[in-house]
């Protein structure tokens, strides 16, 4: 599979980085411009400046072709700022000046809700289904998950806090998994991304062979 990196700012080295320990070198891809979409299988959208990364996905001319992609189904693990920019709705900020977002993933976020850059901490995490203990959460000026829709699926937890949500092809969390040391949260993604890739071309084969019209004796 082919994974891409969304690398206008932010923290892309150490999603690349984290990437490397699962997945060979070609098949990871920075993505600054839309021909950098072909041929993708998954996107990783980093944490950073959710402002700024808004502004640079439209100054580069990547946001309506990464927004038609992601609705369409291109599966998107969306970290931090990154989950920011999936959510559907924003709380308002104190100076009227939140990013515009794409609106995949059915969830209200609170922007810098944990603090500033100051107020980081590190904290462990419960992921439903995921052996091996608690999984190291790493929260710098971390968004907060206000509330969520049905369209959403909680799935890591800080105490009886939602951290982390995801839906058929998104997963958003709040926290930075690429700088835990711990690949479990990133593997199960790509796993995820690879069945549902798997299912997507199986169910086009079904659909294409249904649609073809049988050559009788006569016809030949």
């Amino acid at each position: 599979m082919k994974v891409g990196v969304l690398a206008l700012q932010g923290d892309v080295p150490e999603h690349r980085l984290a990437l490397a320990e699962l997945l060979p070198p070609e098949s990871i891809g920075l993505v600054r411009a839309p021909p950098d979409l072909e041929g993708l299988d998954a996107m990783l959208m980093p944490g950073g400046e959710s402002t700024t990364i808004a502004q640079l996905l439209a100054t580069s001319g990547l946001w309506e072709p990464l927004g038609r992609r992601l609705h369409e189904g291109l599966p998107v693990l969306a970290t931090c700022a990154g989950l920011i920019l999936v959510s559907q709705r924003l709380v308002p900020g104190a100076g009227g000046r939140d990013p515009p977002t794409l609106g995949l993933l059915d969830v209200l976020v609170g922007r810098n809700e944990y603090g500033g850059q100051v107020d980081s901490f590190e904290a462990p995490l419960e992921v439903d289904g995921e052996p091996g203990g608690p999984f190291p959460g790493v929260f710098i000026r971390a968004p907060k998950i206000v509330s969520f829709g049905p369209g959403a699926e909680p799935f890591v937890r800080m105490g009886s806090e939602v951290v982390g949500v995801r839906s058929a092809t998104v997963w958003g969390l709040t926290f930075h998994p690429e700088l835990s040391g711990d690949p479990r949260l990133l593997a199960g993604f790509l796993s995820a991304a690879r069945e549902r890739g798997a299912h997507s071309r199986s169910t086009h084969a079904r659909s294409t062979t249904s649609r073809a019209t049988p050559t009788s004796a006569a016809q030949k």
